[in-house]
């Protein structure tokens, strides 16, 4: 159920994820006036990626992936790619993430101009969004 669910809202935060990337760069290109809408996204992409971030979080401490690496220790989970990719890389990836969004939407707040504002998003939840990428389990998505 968690990782049913776990797997549904990353779709959510992906959407969200590309659609605050695409709107401050098109808004910093097109050199338009920062809106209320555009401290809305951000702010609505950094709560369900939080959100997702505790619903993986839970998914990650209750699977058996996680048991079986308690098991055979941290040595052969290391050597295993399957265990390291879900276990160790996939959460390891998506915490730092998490961490840019935040640092990103902290870092917008506190700019002059609007340009400035919106460079710092696409910046911050661009990398997010690429580090997001590199990271989703395709193969489970698509089975």
């Amino acid at each position: 159920m968690i990782k049913m669910l776990h797997s549904t809202w990353a779709i959510i935060v992906l959407l969200m994820l590309v659609i605050a990337v695409v709107n401050a760069i098109i808004s910093l290109t097109s050199n338009k006036a920062f809106k209320e809408k555009d401290l809305r996204i951000p702010l609505f992409t950094l709560i369900v990626a939080h959100i997702q971030l505790i619903l993986g979080l839970l998914a990650l401490f209750t699977s058996a992936q996680f048991h079986h690496l308690k098991e055979i220790g941290m040595g052969a989970a290391m050597k295993d790619s399957e265990i390291r990719a879900i276990v160790i890389e996939h959460p390891f990836t998506m915490i730092i993430a998490i961490i840019a969004l935040t640092i990103g939407f902290s870092k917008f707040k506190n700019k002059a101009t609007d340009k400035e504002m919106y460079k710092t998003i696409a910046i911050y939840y661009g990398i997010a969004l690429l580090l997001v990428l590199s990271r989703i389990p395709w193969g489970t998505w698509f089975n």
